[in-house]
């Protein structure tokens, strides 16, 4: 088999010479992935979209780090290395990277799962770019156009590397409308693709994805582990999963033996690919779905008085942006108490949440507060993160964050 050619670029990039600000440098020499415009004082005017930036330190004139330019980003440099050494960047060096990364994986891929994000943007060396597998098919989604010339040497290496037989291509939307490549969202540049929906494990269960029209590359691989944890404490359980999308803590719990879960999200087409991963796997319990708005579908369940053994709400990012923190702050605080009436005596509720700009421990402070104040006794069992498939190497790329209540009345 060979690799399209639609993945080799016809732009050669250049060496950039670039000096920045005091706070810049600051940022390289602790080896922070980001550079942006405002701390930039010296650069060539006709620089494009990856090529390579040589950063000198402002007074001693030698370089502090490497990294791909990005016109079309405030993040104007993506940085692949900080330090003194001499490197070069070629295919060695993001050889050596994606090694790294594998290794990084290799545990996981000794448990009954063949499902894993192989590259995991910035935190992995790679800004902007993702790589996930699902069996034998690679996705990769591609979110600036600084990694347009370095396809040709990357995907090759990683298709090694990962030993699929298909490959395919995702773009942002940025990219879909950039005209400085030839390829498009969803095409297979390596291997053939005999249906879309691909079908893996996750520790032992199965799954499917949309590798060319899901969401993202298909699917969500950061929640694993959690999804595995709320599986084993469902046996013979009733499970409440909000904003359950393709139904992974769902499917889970019915695979590890709950007498009843109900899957509650918006998309009645997700609540049907739910359904369809649920009978993937062997059950006996009941699969029931709740189309409509969680906050409404919540409340309805407590005026009917249902309740549950155990109740998950993962929602999706309420603070993309910094101006939605303190509204994101409020509607977390309203799912906890929703989420505290609905979890029956001795229950297990689930909090979660993937927004970046809510730290951790604001969030877990959250939901201690709306918990404390609900009159019921209460242990945090288990406080989580992302799965190790998704490493974290910078305090912007930690986003995800799970707690375990349990309710001892």
């Amino acid at each position: 088999m060979t690799f399209s050619s639609k993945i080799k670029s016809s732009y050669s990039p250049k060496r950039l010479a670039v000096k920045l600000n005091s706070k810049g440098e600051q940022f390289v020499v602790k080896g922070h992935p980001w550079v942006f415009s405002k701390n930039i004082i010296k650069i060539k005017d006709d620089a494009k979209s990856g090529d390579l930036a040589i950063i000198f330190s402002k007074n001693k004139n030698r370089v502090i780090g490497l990294g791909l330019y990005d016109k079309n980003s405030p993040i104007r440099i993506k940085m692949l290395y900080s330090g003194t050494k001499n490197i070069a960047i070629n295919d060695a060096f993001f050889k050596a990277k994606i090694d790294i990364a594998f290794s990084k994986r290799e545990a996981l891929l000794k448990t009954k799962t063949n499902s894993y994000r192989l590259l995991f943007g910035e935190n992995d060396g790679f800004p902007g770019l993702i790589a996930d597998v699902y069996a034998k098919v690679l996705v990769v989604k591609i979110y600036s156009e600084i990694w347009l010339p370095y396809l040709a040497s990357i995907i090759p290496l990683l298709q090694s590397t990962s030993d699929v037989e298909t490959v395919v291509i995702r773009l942002s939307r940025s990219l879909e409308q950039s005209k400085s490549h030839q390829l498009t969202n969803g095409e297979v540049v390596y291997g053939t693709l005999k249906n879309e929906v691909v079908v893996f494990q996750e520790h032992g269960v199965n799954f499917s994805a949309n590798v060319i029209k899901g969401h993202k590359t298909g699917y969500f691989l950061d929640h694993r582990a959690n999804r595995k944890q709320v599986g084993i404490w469902s046996k013979g359980k009733t499970v409440l999963d909000v904003f359950s999308y393709a139904g992974g803590f769902s499917v889970h719990a019915l695979s590890n033996g709950a007498n009843e879960v109900t899957s509650l999200d918006i998309s009645k087409q997700a609540l049907e690919i739910a359904v369809q991963n649920g009978m993937l796997n062997p059950y006996k319990g009941v699969h029931k779905t709740i189309a409509g708005d969680a906050f409404e579908a919540l409340k309805a369940l407590i005026k009917n008085k249902v309740t549950f053994d155990v109740v998950v709400i993962d929602p999706p990012s309420f603070a993309k942006q910094a101006s939605e923190i303190d509204l994101a702050k409020k509607k977390y605080a309203q799912l906890a108490k929703l989420g505290a009436q609905l979890t029956g005596k001795k229950g297990l509720l689930v909090l979660a949440s993937c927004s970046s700009r809510i730290l951790a421990d604001d969030f877990f402070d959250i939901n201690n507060e709306i918990l404390s104040s609900s009159n019921r006794i209460f242990d945090t069992v288990l406080k989580s993160a992302h799965d190790m498939d998704h490493p974290v190497s910078f305090p912007e790329g930690a986003y995800l964050k799970c707690g375990y209540y349990r309710f001892l009345n």
